[in-house]
């Protein structure tokens, strides 16, 4: 029988080799992410096994590995999940890419020297945002947007374009309908909100949630099996938004385009300070604040490390 979670009781016991975020755990399972491309793309592929997953497994790579990574046909696939806007996502899908086609090479000994041309799978990078700011049902994300001002006359020689799509319930209904994994996602996440608007505590609204969602058969599969685990996923992700936002309330990451400013080092300073709060009484990995502090400000993981031995006292 699963514990009830209240103020006074701590956590079910979670595996803390358990790493993916619930977007990546709903679709953890071929079929349901093969039923995602579908809608997606006007498919029908009905065949798991058409589908190969080349995710980067336990690579870090501009601070996060990435979410969901898989070859359809001759298609490559990089699908992510957003809780927040990132204009930056194509600078990530050009790097993580970069990784994916130099492991398609090296598996399939494909000769880049040879005279003759040599063909790639087609890159597809999809990004699903579903955090509170109001977004439009689609838009594209281009390098080129990102690259300096050029001298007159110049073309970049690269680009790479991210197709983000809102996928917060009420949005994008269309795709939503054709696939139910991806609706019943936007469901229970509306609902964990839903119960926190209402003024339940973070631990109480997680709980009511799964079991709402369990009761609705609303990914009535993992919330059963995996209650623990999803509850403490909602906890840390919560949790981490609710110290972001009191962080950029307070104006400490105010500037921080402007260089490694005052205030800037104060809105570390402070980001620092409040995730090893978080983590006293919702414990998250060390190499998950490293990754936190290097997306959120841009740092490399040399200026990280600086700023962690500076400030984590």
């Amino acid at each position: 029988m699963d514990k009830k979670l209240n103020n006074s009781q701590e956590y079910p016991a979670v595996n803390r080799q358990y790493k993916d975020r619930l977007f990546r755990l709903v679709f953890s399972k071929k079929e349901d992410l093969l039923s995602l491309y579908n809608a997606i793309n006007g498919t029908d592929y009905t065949n798991p096994d058409d589908l190969e997953i080349t995710t980067l497994e336990n690579a870090l790579y501009l601070s996060m590995k990435n979410d969901l990574g898989f070859l359809v046909s001759v298609v490559l696939n990089l699908y992510e999940h957003q809780s927040t806007f990132n204009p930056n996502m194509p600078t990530r899908a050009l790097l993580y890419f970069a990784r994916m086609y130099e492991d398609h090479i090296a598996k399939h000994n494909i000769n880049i020297y040879s005279s003759a041309p040599k063909k790639l799978p087609f890159p597809q990078h999809i990004v699903f945002y579903n955090g509170t700011k109001n977004e439009p049902d689609r838009q594209l994300l281009k390098l080129s947007d990102l690259f300096e001002t050029p001298p007159a006359g110049m073309e970049p020689c690269l680009q790479c374009t991210s197709l983000m799509l809102n996928i917060n319930y009420g949005h994008n209904n269309e795709l939503l309908e054709k696939c139910r994994r991806l609706k019943e996602y936007a469901i229970f996440v509306d609902t964990v909100r839903r119960n926190l608007d209402s003024g339940l505590p973070l631990p109480q609204a997680a709980s009511l949630s799964v079991d709402e969602c369990i009761q609705n058969d609303i990914l009535a599969d993992i919330l059963t099996s995996q209650k623990a685990e999803v509850i403490h996923v909602i906890l840390e992700t919560f949790d981490l938004e609710k110290y972001e936002k009191a962080v950029k309330r307070e104006g400490f990451d105010e500037g921080y385009d402007k260089g490694l400013n005052a205030e800037r080092k104060n809105g570390i300073r402070q980001l620092i300070s409040a995730l090893r709060e978080m983590q006293a009484d919702h414990p998250i990995s060390d190499e998950e604040i490293t990754q936190k502090l290097m997306s959120k400000y841009s740092l490399t993981l040399e200026e990280t490390e600086n700023f962690l031995k500076q400030y984590d006292k």
